[in-house]
C-alpha cells in the first residue's frame, strides 16, 4: 500500500513537469521603433540648385562604430559602460535607416543639380561618407537624455581629396524615462544634425571648383 501511494506520487509529478514543458512562459514579443527624423511634413521644402552647373553627390552606405552597427536600443547608466534594452529595438541599424534621410537632407539643401545614392549607376563630382559615431540614451541626469554624434566627409570623386570634414552632435531630452522616451529623443536630435549636414553639404559645394 505505501509503495503503490509512492509510485501514485511520483507518476503526479512527472506528469505535472510533463504539463508544464508543454505549456512554456511565452516570452514578450518585442517592440520595433523606426529612425526617421521627425514627421515627413516637419521637413522644410527643398529649394532649387544654386546654377545649371551644381555638382553631383553621390552618398555612400553610412556605416557604424562599434556597439551601434546593430538593431539594439543602446542607453547609458555610468560612462563607458554601453547597456541595451530587451523587448525594444530599432527595425533596422540607425546607419541603415539613416541613409535615406542623409540623401533627402542633402537633396533639400538645393546645393545639388542631383544626390544618389549608392551602388547607382549614377557618377558624381562628389562623394559623401558618414559614420554614426554615438547613438545613445544617456540615464546620466534628470531627465534622460539621448545623444547622436555622426562624422561626415566630402571628397572630391576624381581626386579623392577631402573637401570637407565635421562631426555633428546633438542632444535632446527625452519626454519620458523609458525606452519610446529615448526613441522620441533620438528623432529630435537625427532631425537637428539633419540639418547641420544639409547647411555642410551647401557649403562644401559653393566651395568646390573642379579641376
Amino acid at each position: 500500500m505505501i509503495r503503490a501511494a509512492r509510485w501514485a506520487a511520483s507518476l503526479a509529478v512527472t506528469l505535472a513537469c510533463g504539463c508544464a514543458g508543454l505549456n512554456p512562459t511565452s516570452a514578450p514579443h518585442p517592440n520595433y521603433y523606426s529612425l526617421d527624423g521627425g514627421a515627413a511634413e516637419a521637413a522644410p521644402p527643398a529649394r532649387a540648385p544654386t546654377s545649371g552647373t551644381a555638382p553631383t553627390l553621390v552618398v555612400s552606405p553610412p556605416y557604424a562604430a562599434a556597439g551601434f552597427d546593430s538593431q539594439r536600443i543602446m542607453y547609458v547608466r555610468q560612462a563607458h559602460t554601453l547597456e541595451y534594452y530587451a523587448h525594444n529595438e530599432w527595425v533596422d541599424t540607425p546607419a541603415r535607416m539613416l541613409a535615406p534621410l542623409i540623401v533627402a537632407a542633402a537633396a533639400r539643401s538645393g546645393a545639388f543639380g542631383a544626390v544618389v545614392p549608392t551602388p547607382s549607376i549614377a557618377s558624381g563630382d562628389l562623394r559623401l561618407d558618414a559614420e554614426v559615431r554615438r547613438l545613445q540614451h544617456e540615464f546620466l541626469g534628470s531627465p534622460s537624455r539621448v545623444r547622436f554624434t555622426l562624422r561626415a566627409t566630402i571628397l572630391d570623386s576624381a581626386t579623392r581629396r577631402v573637401i570637407a570634414e565635421r562631426e555633428f552632435e546633438a542632444v535632446a531630452a527625452a519626454p519620458s524615462e523609458d525606452p519610446y522616451g529615448g526613441v522620441v529623443a533620438a528623432n529630435l536630435a537625427v532631425r537637428s544634425v539633419l540639418a547641420s549636414l544639409a547647411d555642410f553639404c551647401a557649403n562644401a559645394a559653393q566651395n568646390w571648383r573642379p579641376r
